[in-house]
């Protein structure tokens, strides 16, 4: 089709609007049920008994989805050139729904785990078919607004998780608040003028949000802790792990900690039962059915989308990038041509820098990055809020960008953008320095990456692998994304462990400097050109 009819054709939006965000309700459960963990992590971590002393179990908790990523995004590889994408989506709706309503039931770790794994099955599906579908649909000229929409329900999604984990956690005290709460009777009745103004209002805060019942379990639990040991104390290693043990022990006697983070998985339930229902009710992709001889079906999609001329254009377009041949077959072979090598390497080094960029601890582990910034677990979940506010205008910026000022140029200010963040946020936790100020480099970052390479990635593995066999190179890009995010997740407790969080900072500021030169020596443009365009410049 040439600019002047594409200019001349009249997109029925309200139809295209319809399909794509039936279809970005997939990005919103991934998202949910990706970020949920986190806010649910100080609760039901003293529940399972896992502990600092576990990393291991720290790891495997938060990643097991990962590891439920990786299976679904093999098994949409496997399956989507042959069965279609609406049917995978919908089964990843089944899945989510199923891993809502477990998680939130789980009555022991192992169960806990597995339906972990089964909604990770869920995001694996989501994440690869739900951009790919709506890339499919859409007109050239906006596909990039429309494929960073499916972003756009990821961050609402992480959004949604945060402000539910919010709401449900009832606020907890400190454990220096519970240390005051302990030792203040005896030193009011020894001498009441000796606590100073800010004692006297750090211990009217701790009364108002401490359980009674869990403040004497601590008493119980851990007489042998030296309850005056100041905040300053200089055996700071001590002091560490004996408020780890009180916030465990007060934690656990806690609705928090024992239903509370129940329901911020189960919340999940409804949005993905929705999702499931409402996945019957849009098409199949119009390439894929063209890919099986189903012109006359696909015809009549793409003429909703845009009209009989449009449709007829968009039909023989596909068609001349599929031999006779490959109608109705899918060849694997086809993976290994020299040309398509190239670029599904590309798309795997995209999809992997974007989680190895780092930003994602900043979401999976919240309690570590934020307490080591001096911020207690309540003011944890607010601060979580902030970043997910943040996430969300962002993205707005990059659905606004995508389309006007391309997508090389984004990924090219989010890589050099997080390395520079990184440097100073890395300089902070360095210098053990603690405040707002920590709260505003975090948030800086989460900004830098919403606006980049957090969408732009998606649009971009979407767009440049050929007709044929998208699904299956698709497929192989989202799975080095979630193998690169499974990594990230089970290595960040050593690498804050045996580095620190600012040496954790630096080695993923390092990783972004190389994304930056891959990215402005690899990456080609592709804004505003029809898909079939991409591949006859990337592949013939």
């Amino acid at each position: 089709m040439t600019s002047d009819s594409v200019s001349t054709v009249r997109y029925h939006m309200r139809f295209i609007w319809l399909i794509c965000l039936v279809a970005a309700m997939g990005g919103l459960l991934f998202g949910y049920d990706w970020v949920v963990i986190g806010g649910a992590k100080p609760f039901y971590e003293p529940y399972f008994h896992i502990g600092e002393d576990t990393p291991f179990l720290r790891g495997w908790a938060q990643s097991s989805a990962l590891a439920g990523c990786l299976i679904g995004a093999i098994l949409s590889g496997m399956l989507t050139d042959r069965y279609g994408r609406r049917r995978l989506l919908i089964l990843s709706g089944l899945l989510f729904s199923l891993s809502a309503v477990g998680t939130g039931l789980a009555w022991s770790f192992t169960w806990f785990i597995l339906f972990r794994i089964l909604g990770g099955l869920g995001i694996g599906l989501a994440s690869n078919l739900s951009p790919m579908y709506i890339a499919e649909m859409a007109p050239a000229r906006m596909r990039g607004r429309f494929v960073s929409i499916n972003q756009l329900t990821i961050v609402i999604g992480i959004l949604l998780a945060q402000i539910v984990n919010w709401q449900i956690a009832d606020k907890v005290p400190s454990a220096d608040q519970i240390r005051l709460l302990i030792t203040s009777p005896e030193q009011v009745a020894a001498n009441p003028e000796a606590l100073d103004a800010a004692t006297v209002e750090a211990l009217a805060e701790a009364r108002v949000l401490a359980d009674p019942e869990a403040l004497e379990r601590v008493r119980r639990d851990c007489g042998d802790i030296d309850w005056r040991r100041a905040v300053d104390d200089a055996e700071l290693t001590v002091k560490k792990a004996e408020d780890a043990r009180i916030m465990e022990v007060y934690l656990l006697a806690t609705w928090n900690g024992q239903r509370g983070w129940r329901w911020m998985f189960a919340a999940e339930t409804i949005l993905a039962f929705a999702f499931f229902v409402l996945m019957f009710l849009v098409p199949e992709s119009p390439r894929w059915l063209v890919k099986y001889g189903r012109d006359e079906q696909a015809g009549r999609i793409l003429a909703r989308v845009g009209g009989r001329p449009y449709a007829d254009n968009e039909i023989r377009d596909i068609k001349a990038t599929l031999a006779g041949d490959q109608i109705a077959r899918v060849n694997f072979r086809d993976l290994l041509e020299p040309k398509v090598k190239k670029i599904i390497a590309l798309g795997v080094f995209l999809a992997v820098f974007q989680q190895w960029c780092g930003i994602n601890v900043i979401f999976n582990y919240a309690q570590e990055v934020f307490s080591q910034a001096g911020y207690g677990v309540s003011d944890i979940l607010f601060g979580i809020v902030i970043t997910g506010i943040v996430n969300l205008l962002f993205t707005f910026v990059a659905i606004h960008s995508v389309d006007r000022f391309g997508r090389r140029i984004l990924m090219l200010i989010g890589a050099g953008g997080l390395a520079g963040i990184y440097a100073v946020l890395g300089l902070g936790y360095f210098l053990a320095s603690t405040g707002a100020h920590m709260l505003i480099l975090v948030v800086l970052a989460i900004a830098c990456y919403a606006m980049s390479l957090a969408p732009i990635t998606w649009v971009v593995i979407a767009e440049i692998f050929p007709n044929r066999i998208r699904g299956a190179a698709v497929s192989i890009a989202v799975f080095g994304l979630w193998s690169g995010c499974l990594a990230l997740t089970l290595t960040f407790p050593y690498l804050n462990k045996y580095l620190g969080a600012h040496g954790a900072f630096w080695l993923y500021g390092a990783v972004c400097l190389l994304g930056f030169f891959v990215i402005r020596a690899k990456l080609p443009e592709t804004k505003g050109k029809s898909l079939e365009q991409i591949e006859r410049e990337l592949v013939d």
